[in-house]
C-alpha cells in the first residue's frame, strides 16, 4: 500500500478556492439575510463580529453565508442539532475536488456525473449543499437519525434540489455502508465527519470546556480564516459513539473493503493525529492499495482528512474514462 501526506497550507489560511477568505463582510451578509443583523456586536477595535457562544447567532451567520455565497435561500436546523462552521466544511469539499483531480492530470471533475456519498449528513446537510453548488456533484446523504433526515429533506425540497441530493436512512445503528450501498451503486468519493467523543459525558465536558474558552475571550473582528471552534448543538450520534472517532473510522475502513470496487476514494475527517497510526494499520489489514493524509489548516487548528482506495493508479485513471452511466448509482429522493 502506497501512502503519503500532503503538507498543510500555511497557518491561518483556507483552501485557495474557499470563498471565505479574510474577514466576514457583515454588510454584504446582512443584505443577503436580515436575520443576522440583530446578532452583530461592535468590538473596541472598531470591527464587527457576532457572539460565537450564542447558537442563534451562529445559525444566523450560517444562513447568511449559505444564501449570499451559495444561493441556498432556505436553511435551518432543528434545535439541538449540529450547526457547523461553513468555512471549514467548504475546505473539505475543495480538498476532495483536488483528490479526484489527481487521477485526472489535475482536471477537477465537475457536473452531475460525479457522485458522492456523505456518511452522517445530519440535519444540516451542509456537505451536499456546498459540493453541489461548487462543483455540480450529485450527493447521497445518509443518517441513522430519522428526525435529522427529515430536517435535511426539508432543506433539500425547499431549495428545489431533489435531483441533486438523495437521502437514505441507515436503519441498523453501527453500520455505515452496509444496507445503504447497493450492488448497482457507484460513487466517486465518500466523505464523513465522524463523531469525535467516546461517550456522552466526554462530549459534555468537551463542549463545556470550549464554551468556557470562547466566553473568556474578548470579542475580536470575525475572520473567516478563524472559524468558530465550537460546532454548536449536536445529538448523540453526531457527537459521540463507543470508542470515539478512532473506532468509528476503523469500522468504516472495515466496511469499505466489501464495496471497494464500487467506490473510487473513501475519505473521513480525522481530528486527532494520534489516531492515524491505528488507522494506517487498519488500512493495511484491509489491503487498501493507496492512502492519503490530506492536511488542512484553519486558524490555529490543524485538521486533516484520511483518504484510501482499493484501485491501482491505472484503474483510477480508467475509472474516469468510462461513461458516466457506468459509474452512477441508482438513486431516489427520500429516505430509503
Amino acid at each position: 500500500m502506497s501512502s503519503h501526506e500532503t503538507p498543510a497550507r500555511p497557518a491561518q489560511t483556507l483552501h485557495p478556492r474557499n470563498r471565505h477568505q479574510g474577514r466576514y463582510d457583515f454588510v454584504r451578509l446582512t443584505r443577503a439575510s436580515s436575520a443576522l443583523k440583530p446578532f452583530l456586536v461592535r468590538v473596541p477595535e472598531g470591527g464587527t463580529t457576532i457572539d460565537f457562544t450564542d447558537p442563534r447567532a451562529v445559525r444566523a451567520l450560517n444562513q447568511a453565508l449559505l444564501k449570499a455565497d451559495y444561493g441556498i435561500a432556505h436553511w435551518d436546523v432543528p434545535d439541538g442539532y449540529l450547526c457547523p462552521p461553513i468555512p471549514g466544511r467548504a475546505d473539505y469539499i475543495h480538498g476532495l475536488a483536488d483528490l479526484l483531480a489527481a487521477d485526472r492530470d489535475g482536471d477537477i471533475p465537475r457536473g452531475a456525473s460525479v457522485r458522492a456519498f456523505d456518511v452522517g449528513t445530519g440535519a444540516n446537510v451542509v456537505y451536499p449543499l456546498l459540493g453541489h453548488t461548487e462543483y455540480g456533484w450529485r450527493f447521497t446523504g445518509s443518517d441513522v437519525d430519522a428526525k435529522a433526515l427529515a430536517g435535511a429533506d426539508a432543506i433539500v425540497r425547499s431549495n428545489g434540489l431533489m435531483q441533486a441530493i438523495t437521502l437514505r436512512q441507515q436503519r441498523v445503528r453501527g453500520q455505515l455502508f452496509r444496507g445503504l450501498v447497493g450492488a448497482d451503486d457507484r460513487f466517486d468519493v465518500t466523505l464523513c465527519n465522524p463523531p469525535f467523543h467516546a461517550s456522552a459525558a466526554e462530549a459534555a465536558r468537551g463542549n463545556q470546556r470550549k464554551r468556557g474558552n470562547l466566553g473568556a475571550r474578548k470579542p475580536a473582528p470575525a475572520r473567516a480564516e478563524r472559524p468558530p471552534r465550537l460546532n454548536f448543538g449536536g445529538q448523540d450520534s453526531e457527537l459521540w459513539c463507543p470508542g470515539g472517532e478512532a473506532r468509528f473510522v476503523s469500522r468504516m475502513i472495515a466496511e469499505s473493503a466489501g464495496i471497494g470496487r464500487q467506490v473510487l476514494w473513501f475519505t473521513s475527517l480525522v481530528s486527532k493525529s494520534a489516531h492515524l497510526p491505528r488507522l494506517r494499520y487498519e488500512l493495511r489489514k484491509a489491503e487498501a492499495v493507496d492512502m492519503r493524509e490530506i492536511a488542512m489548516a484553519q486558524g490555529s487548528k490543524q485538521s486533516r482528512f484520511l483518504a484510501w482506495t482499493f484501485h491501482t493508479p491505472d484503474a483510477r485513471r480508467a475509472w474516469w474514462t468510462r461513461g458516466a452511466d457506468s459509474r452512477k448509482p441508482t438513486t431516489r429522493h427520500g429516505k430509503a
